[in-house]
């Protein structure tokens, strides 16, 4: 049986509803967030995914998997839900910062090096999302059509190569369909190919409140409907077994699959294998140096230099600096949605450089970035009761009588079925304002409901009604603010009168923003004061997150007028930006360097610190395609028509597909060192490109690791360039070594009549820095010298 505790899983994505039962969680390949869904343990929080496969190191994918295994057993959670390993297939994915890349092949290899991290400490992973998951748009109904070549090919390769590579222990089965059969039903998708073809013996989950059918999905492959026990199975699975709908036999192979995951985990107590799995005492807290040594480190080297004119970075040595945008200040560490996490603090990059530069730094602020704005910053209101930082929330009945009062550490918490404000008939939020002297400052509440909203002597009435979207009181509530002169330990309360279920609520309290034309004056004019302006712009949770895709690749606001204005005034100007997913530069050509800081995790500010000075060399490379415009590329839409959402660029997705010039080529990454590529060759072996070697010289003045990328266009007619291989070296100023790169045959093949067969015709390795950088061309797949 099941130890005492149940199952635990997490990661992101579980019982969304924060509910006290056993914990089943979900998604999110860069963080354990535990039982809560807001407000929770406070947790590591790590770089975001892609910002970790900018390292395009298997090595550090590894490290990721065991540290996350040390935050799971430091909660007790025996499965983490991740990783997601769907691809970047359009630009406006709301929830590609949770996946690695556009390319399957770097997918599977730092998915199968994370779930080996993970399952190494004895902790499952369980990739995600099975299958054809690339948006969130419709997502419960939405068909993704996908030939069988381009499933195989494309998006069953990173499953595939997990699979065989790392047997995972449990994978997840997404909301939608595909090619009319919905994935938690798909017998063809799972028990033909995951179970069949692969011999997967793990366990095969949905997500939450995914599965809306009995007999199919039982019949189907799914080992397991979460959450539960109540649901389309229980009872109603039991029953299907009695009309013969189901056989015993299907729910025994389930019944042995999920056995197994708990022998796996050590959470199933039998005579022979005794007691439960103890678990380990002495794990680095989250707020702990080594803890955030580690996190720095992994931030900043994963960051990618996208331009540097004239070695502007690193400004080591940099006389005064600038530090320009409302991302300096409310930096984002995280995406939005099931995967958020509560850490122990954000290290904001005007903290971090303040730290580093002391007084040669001076803080403007920049335009609004927002349309609805979050919870306060950790540490920015105190529990009026007990002076801690977070809020007070007074659980009251019908007569106004106190049924529970609770400290959070955070200015928001959440309403669902069963949770302890089930019988509370309104709620009380109160919190104290933090400040140094009068401010003028941004307040109101987010969440659904009627509000009767206190500053003071000041009372508001307030509806907040929502649009109608199932996710939008959990994953994006709305709010009302107004801005008012607030006075250093003024209290903010505010009661939900009528209150909804499943949805965040809290306080809001930020900085009043300036009106654009007056932030962007006084930008300019910091700006020009100074020997060297740092712009920071970038996305919100409202552009990068669960359950909503993006319409443009725009910077919201005016954060485009804000950096053509400073780069106007300054001496040089930096951009850092502070976003997972591609956004437009239209002032790219006005600016010194770009640095691509991704969502960095809790040392954020800390991280883009050592990057721009050099203490850690940004050595990352891009994990998928930069448009130079809305439109561009070969996928862009998301929004299913007539429900149908086809994926009718086959296998070309990503660069494979690109034809025009893109604004940053998949694999672009600068660094802070020059290369120099000499004597190269490759073998081969069954029309199969083995090896591919060359001689790699630094020939900069620092220290740097270079990214080689093996890529191969095919000589057979209507099939893309794809990457084939990469290897990383790390050289001093000078110095040269010899890179061989392995080469994958699985991306060699080509799925033909129900069945795989080797590319034809001779074709072409590439050996580049991106594709928009090629540094050798190797003919055949015979052993030849470069040509």
């Amino acid at each position: 049986m099941v130890g005492h505790r149940g199952l635990l899983v997490s990661g992101g994505h579980d019982d969304r509803y924060g509910r006290t039962r056993p914990r089943r969680e979900g998604p999110a390949a860069d963080r354990v967030r535990g039982a809560e869904f807001a407000g929770g343990r406070v947790t590591s929080l790590l770089p975001n995914a892609t910002l970790i496969a900018q390292h395009w190191d298997p090595a550090v994918a590894g490290r990721v998997g065991a540290l996350l295994a040390e935050e799971a057993g430091a909660q007790e959670v025996h499965v983490v839900l991740g990783p997601a390993i769907n691809l970047h297939r359009s630009p406006l994915g709301g929830r590609l910062f949770e996946a690695f890349s556009e390319d399957p092949l770097l997918t599977g290899v730092l998915a199968t090096a994370y779930v080996r991290g993970l399952q190494d400490n004895g902790i499952g992973a369980t990739p995600k999302h099975y299958l054809a998951n690339e948006s969130e748009t419709d997502r419960t109904t939405v068909d993704s059509v996908v030939d069988e070549k381009t499933l195989r090919e494309v998006y069953l390769l990173p499953f595939e190569m997990v699979v065989a590579d790392a047997e995972p222990w449990a994978i997840m089965a997404s909301y939608n369909k595909i090619n009319g059969v919905t994935a938690t039903e798909h017998a063809e998708l799972i028990d033909g190919v995951l179970k069949g073809e692969w011999g997967y013996d793990g366990l095969v989950i949905s997500d939450w409140f995914a599965t809306k059918s009995t007999a199919a999905s039982a019949n189907g492959g799914l080992d397991l409907v979460m959450p539960g026990p109540v649901g389309p199975w229980g009872k109603a699975l039991a029953e299907a077994v009695r009309a013969g709908e189901v056989a015993e036999s299907t729910v025994d192979d389930h019944l042995d699959r999920l056995l197994r995951l708990a022998e796996r985990v050590g959470a199933l107590r039998t005579e022979a294998l005794g007691a439960e799995r103890s678990w380990p005492s002495g794990i680095p807290a989250p707020d702990s140096a080594e803890r955030r040594d580690t996190l720095r480190e992994l931030a900043a080297g994963g960051m990618t230099v996208l331009v540097n004119k004239n070695d502007t970075l690193p400004l080591a040595g940099t006389g005064t600096v600038a530090l320009i945008g409302r991302h300096a200040t409310e930096t984002i560490a995280q995406g939005g949605g099931s995967a958020g996490v509560r850490p122990p603090h954000i290290v904001s990059i005007a903290d971090g450089l303040s730290e580093a530069l002391g007084d040669r730094l001076r803080v403007a602020d920049g335009v609004e970035v927002r349309n609805i704005p979050v919870a306060p910053a950790l540490g920015s209101v105190l529990d009026p009761e007990t002076g801690e930082p977070g809020m007070r929330a007074i659980a009251l009945d019908g007569d106004g009588n106190v049924l529970e009062s609770r400290h959070f550490g955070v200015a928001e918490t959440v309403i669902v079925d069963g949770g302890w404000l089930h019988e509370a008939t309104s709620v009380r939020l109160s919190a104290q304002v933090v400040l140094d002297e009068p401010s003028r400052l941004q307040i109101g509440v987010r969440g659904l409901g009627v509000w009767a909203f206190e500053v003071g002597e000041d009372k508001t009435d307030v509806r907040i009604e929502g649009s109608g979207s199932p996710h939008e009181g959990l994953l994006s509530p709305p709010a009302w603010t107004t801005e008012r002169d607030v006075e250093p330990g003024t209290t903010i309360t505010a009661t939900l009168v009528e209150k909804l279920d499943r949805t965040i609520f809290g306080l809001v309290v930020r900085a009043a923003p300036l009106a654009p034309a007056e932030a962007i004056s006084k930008a300019a004019h910091a700006a020009e004061q100074a020997d060297v302006a740092v712009v920071v712009v970038g996305l919100t949770q409202e552009r990068e997150a669960e359950g909503y895709d993006k319409s443009t690749l725009t910077l919201p606001g005016e954060q485009d007028a804000l950096v053509a204005a400073v780069a106007a005034a300054a001496q040089r100007t930096v951009v850092v930006v502070n976003a997972a997913t591609p956004v437009l530069m239209p002032w790219l050509s006005q600016v010194d360097a770009v640095l691509w800081a991704g969502l960095p995790g809790q040392e954020a500010g800390a991280a883009v610190a050592s990057a721009l000075l050099g203490e850690v060399e940004p050595a990352g490379r891009l994990v998928t395609t930069f448009p130079a415009r809305d439109g561009d590329g070969p996928v862009w839409s998301v929004t299913p028509v007539d429900g149908a959402l086809p994926y009718a660029e086959g296998t070309a997705v990503g660069y494979r597909g690109w034809e025009s010039e893109p604004l940053f080529w998949f694999g672009h990454g600068l660094g802070y060192t020059t290369w120099e590529y000499g004597e190269s060759s490759l073998t081969a072996e069954d029309d199969v490109v083995r090896t591919v070697s060359v001689d790699v010289t630094n020939t900069g003045a620092r220290q740097g690791r270079e990214v080689v990328q093996v890529y191969l266009r095919p000589g057979e007619p209507g099939e893309p360039v794809r990457l084939i291989g990469w290897a990383g070296i790390s050289l001093a100023p000078g110095e040269t070594g010899r890179v061989e790169v392995t080469c994958d045959p699985r991306v060699q093949r080509v799925w033909d009549r129900k069945s795989w067969r080797p590319l034809s015709g001779e074709g072409t390795v590439v050996i580049a820095r991106g594709l928009g950088d090629v540094r050798a061309t190797l003919l055949g797949k015979g052993p030849r010298q470069e040509v």
